[in-house]
């Protein structure tokens, strides 16, 4: 038991960089109190004391605002981070490894008993908010965005989010990004830090601006060798900054909000 524990413990130091000593791990930390109540109410419901388990599992709800049904099954090495409206339903059976935040549900579909809740394999994430419903299989190291809505099977190494919740190809993205590159460096930020795998919008509409800018400024340059060659000088009227541009702000405002909401989401 005490091993278990202390593998618990390391689990957290692992996924959790605000974590600082063992004591505030194991004196502050909802999620690891919430997992360790379930483990002695899921063994009482397995001897048959199944309205002890329930009375186990009600105070550590009221304790840590976690809902863990004591059938459900859980693996090693299991997180939960923040933890606050967490809820697992009573045929969810979650793998080894695995990461849920606050407000995440795995929850059922239907009032028919037997199996209604999900199957989590190994090494899952589950983002803040996101609803797992229905006796779905979630492949092994699957990662579930934040917020999504998930009522069909995910399969291994899969990213899903969205309402409903819907699988993001993984493929190299097959549009020339050069030109953005070079002009996302003009402007002083990237424009991919943080999206190599999710549809962010902010970056989306950066990225059709980078493209725009990047045609008009193709066009132009041939315009002006067309004019050079008839014998017009355009000349070279200095271009304000890009850096300096009002949209730059915007752009620069709205990615710094968007990486606040990342750290919020994960630490």
């Amino acid at each position: 038991m005490f091993d278990q524990i202390r593998e618990d413990v390391r689990v957290v130091f692992d996924r959790d960089p605000a974590a600082r000593s063992t004591l505030e791990i194991l004196t502050a930390y909802p999620g690891l109190h919430a997992v360790l109540f379930h483990r002695m109410s899921h063994w009482l419901w397995l001897a048959d004391a199944k309205w002890l388990a329930r009375m186990v599992s009600h105070i550590a709800r009221w304790l840590t605002g976690i809902e863990i049904h004591p059938g459900a099954v859980i693996g090693r090495r299991f997180f939960i981070d923040h933890g606050m409206g967490v809820v697992i339903g009573e045929t969810a059976v979650i793998g080894d490894d695995c990461t849920l935040y606050h407000g995440v549900t795995l929850g059922g579909t239907t009032w028919q008993k037997g199996k209604r809740h999900p199957t989590l394999a190994n090494d899952v994430v589950v983002g803040a908010g996101a609803k797992v419903l229905g006796p779905i299989k979630i492949g092994s190291g699957a990662r579930i965005g934040s917020n999504a809505v998930v009522l069909r099977d995910v399969p291994d190494a899969a990213t899903v989010v969205g309402v409903p919740g819907r699988l993001i190809e993984r493929k190299a993205d097959a549009v020339d990004t050069e030109h953005r590159e070079k002009m996302a460096s003009k402007m002083g930020f990237d424009a991919y830090g943080a999206t190599a795998d999710a549809p962010d919008p902010v970056a989306h509409a950066i990225n059709c601006m980078l493209d725009h800018v990047h045609v008009i400024e193709t066009k132009m340059q041939r315009m002006c060798e067309v004019m050079r060659e008839m014998g017009f000088e355009p000349g070279e009227d200095d271009l304000p900054e890009l850096g300096s541009c009002e949209i730059i702000s915007t752009a620069e405002e709205l990615r710094r909000m968007q990486l606040e909401d990342d750290d919020k989401g994960t630490s």
